[in-house]
């Protein structure tokens, strides 16, 4: 159900240009920089039509207020596959969807490819600290298991994407036997530029958030970092980072696929996206550029059937 829609070109080459004049300084004002990056993609993601699908917003999987969900829902949908997607914010903050357009360009892209996109918000540290987000990720699962036949989707089919903080709560899911009670709903995982070793390392520029989810006590990090339980996780993995992403997480990225691929589990599928940032990474969805997507839909259809 792909909608017809010419890209900005001009203005795509504007966003490729402003990155490559970017480049690694991304990671020396994180914070600025992103809203920068967010900012160059707007025009682009506001002005996409949603014409051919359906959002249905702000239904609860939980109690709290930030444990809610919304649903993009391709028109005449049935039993059509489904990505759960969770957005990032180094654990303190972040929203599933933002006055530019991101994150809801993710879901917005995958239901133009006839998926039936669930996006997932989620309770922050301090307040919900490890692992809170993964069994709040887990909740949403469960109510995605339930109820995504009402929306035309299947719920045994499906893609489950974490995006930063958001990636370290899906892997989290999948593979930390704190979790163990909560079965995997997801028959794939995609994680994009997630933190998967907790660290405070001096070059990690949210060494602060990271304390507030992990903990003070850096002795259990290892233990509550997803790559120390990589060797658990259960189905297909695909693993994506920028060219110029947050320090250390191209490493970590690596060191969870080799530790699958060494426990005798399918290699990962592995992508370093070229000229992108933690941030455009994912703001580059549903703009014209489909770099990410495309090499997502081609790991989806190795394991999916």
């Amino acid at each position: 159900m792909e909608t017809e829609h010419r890209p900005d070109t001009e203005r795509l080459a504007h966003v490729a240009q402003a990155l490559r004049e970017l480049g690694s300084r991304y990671a020396q004002d994180i914070a600025r920089h992103s809203q920068y990056v967010k900012e160059l993609y707007a025009p682009l993601l506001l002005a996409r039509p949603r014409s051919g699908l359906e959002v249905v917003r702000g239904l609860a999987y939980g109690a709290h207020e930030r444990q809610v969900l919304d649903v993009f829902r391709p028109d005449g949908a049935q039993g059509a596959d489904v990505v759960v997607f969770m957005h990032g914010g180094a654990f303190v903050r972040g929203s599933r969807s933002t006055p530019e357009g991101v994150y809801d360009n993710v879901l917005a892209w995958f239901a133009r490819q006839n998926f039936v996109g669930v996006n997932v918000e989620y309770r922050l540290a301090p307040q919900a600290p490890y692992p809170e987000g993964a069994r709040d990720l887990a909740a949403a699962l469960d109510w995605v298991q339930r109820r995504i036949a009402d929306y035309g989707g299947n719920p045994d089919r499906i893609l489950l994407i974490g995006h930063s903080a958001g990636g370290t709560h899906a892997a989290s899911y999948a593979c930390d036997p704190v979790l163990a009670n909560h079965p995997c709903r997801a028959k794939g995982l995609v994680l994009v530029s997630g933190r998967l070793r907790a660290d405070t390392d001096a070059r990690n520029p949210n060494a602060g958030a990271v304390r507030s989810y992990f903990g003070d006590d850096a002795w259990v990090y290892a233990e509550r970092s997803p790559v120390t339980h990589a060797h658990r996780c259960a189905v297909p993995v695909m693993l994506a980072f920028a060219e110029h992403d947050n320090p250390l997480l191209d490493v970590y990225a690596l060191e969870f696929a080799h530790r699958v691929a060494a426990s005798g589990g399918r290699a990962p599928r592995v992508i370093q996206c070229a000229g992108h940032n933690h941030m455009s990474i994912m703001a580059h969805f549903d703009s014209g550029d489909d770099t990410l997507g495309r090499e997502i839909l081609a790991f989806w259809r190795t394991i999916a059937d």
